[in-house]
């Protein structure tokens, strides 16, 4: 990343020094190098947010966020991964979809369906 690109995605009002903003570019480097495929674009978003706003906030705050975000993320995957197999057990069983097909829509493994069903 160059420096013109990093102080573009920091926007006008990103209340850094100049020396944080080499040392964001310098974290912005490490960051691209643990993350260097064309996919991991989201996870070196996510990483560079979070180095930019321990930079400019609390870290105790940072980390409380953070870490209720992340139990909330995995209370709704739970509550989601529950929701769909009651869905796969009532649709298949009364012949409205099949494991295959379920397994594909809802983005599970099939095997993971047959254990639902008690099949495996």
């Amino acid at each position: 990343m160059q420096r013109y690109e990093l102080e573009a995605w920091l926007g006008d009002d990103h209340g850094l020094t100049g020396d944080q903003i080499d040392e964001l570019l310098h974290t912005a480097d490490d960051i691209a190098e643990q993350y260097p495929d064309a996919d991991d674009r989201d996870d070196r978003e996510a990483a560079l947010t979070a180095a930019y706003r321990l930079m400019t906030e609390a870290p105790e705050e940072l980390i409380a966020e953070l870490a209720s975000e992340r139990v909330n993320a995995r209370l709704a995957e739970q509550k989601a991964f529950i929701s769909l197999r009651q869905i796969a057990v009532t649709r298949i069983n009364s012949g409205d979809a099949t494991e295959a097909g379920f397994a594909k829509q809802a983005g599970i493994d099939r095997m993971t369906v047959r254990k639902w069903l008690g099949k495996r």
